[in-house]
């Protein structure tokens, strides 16, 4: 039977599925937030006055929501056949939220240098740690455009023309990009997310989550979650369900894939759905 990738929401809506593996034979949706924040203070030239203190659609809206959406396309998606389940960034603190609650509509869980907590319980507890000293994390500061509890969510300015936000975002996300990939990722992203996604406590159990076949996804130049993070993950989780290990593959990319990386990427992805075939 033909398998559908759910593509879990990462930071700030980014989720979809890549038209190069539909083009292969794939079913592929993405499940963004519960509600796009694109309104006209946002456009150009922006009222950054305004856009600081407008409320949030998404206020209100709790990483416990965001997992009631994601099952949900995920028990339509199930209907049809197979699912992989894929996470990338935060959204792998999300989709091992949702594999805990209906893993047998799961048939797989990819992690796309994805947060996988096993030991700690909350993906900033794994960004405190030694293994993400070389995290350029802070450098998303730059674009924080509110105060969270003005807006009752977290809101980022990514059409800020700032230098030296813009060069150290790419720095964090896609060193690797060309000007026009880095721009289309940014232009791709939300303002708003959601309250409280890192510090949620997103681990399984390995009655549950633990008994979903996973692969890993390394990205091998990502200054976003460090390749030492990565391999902790992996090794924490291994052993937490030492009869159940992930499947590790390397990409040569950074936290968001260059075309290169994403066409690595797709490479992977076929190799899973090949697997459930």
């Amino acid at each position: 039977m033909t398998s559908t990738f759910v593509f879990a929401a990462g930071a700030n809506g980014v989720s979809a599925a890549p038209p190069e593996l539909v083009l292969r034979g794939y079913r592929g949706v993405g499940v963004p937030q519960p509600e796009q924040q694109f309104r006209l203070s946002y456009q150009a030239p922006q009222d950054l006055g305004a856009f600081a203190t407008e409320p949030s659609a998404l206020a209100g809206v709790t990483v416990a929501g965001q997992v009631a959406t994601t099952v949900d396309v995920v028990g339509r998606a199930a209907e049809l056949g197979p699912v992989v389940l894929v996470g990338s960034s935060i959204g792998g603190a999300l989709v091992t939220l949702v594999a805990e609650e209906v893993p047998e509509l799961v048939s797989a869980l990819v992690y796309d240098a994805a947060f996988c907590c096993v030991e700690l319980p909350t993906p900033e507890d794994y960004l405190a740690t030694p293994e993400a000293a070389t995290s350029r994390v802070g450098a998303m500061l730059g674009f924080i455009a509110a105060d969270p509890a003005v807006i009752g969510a977290m809101r980022f300015n990514w059409r800020s023309s700032s230098a030296e936000a813009l060069t150290a975002a790419r720095a964090a996300l896609c060193a690797d990009a060309t000007d026009g990939e880095f721009y289309a990722l940014l232009n791709a992203m939300a303002p708003d997310d959601i309250i409280g996604r890192g510090a949620t406590d997103s681990r399984g159990t390995p009655e549950r989550w633990g008994r979903v076949p996973r692969f890993y996804v390394r990205h091998l130049q990502d200054h976003l979650v460090p390749l030492a993070l990565q391999d902790r993950m992996i090794a924490e989780a291994d052993a937490r369900t030492p009869g159940n290990k992930f499947e590790v593959h390397d990409i040569d990319t950074s936290h968001f894939p260059n075309a290169a990386g994403m066409a690595q990427f797709v490479e992977v992805l076929d190799k899973v759905g090949q697997s459930l075939s």
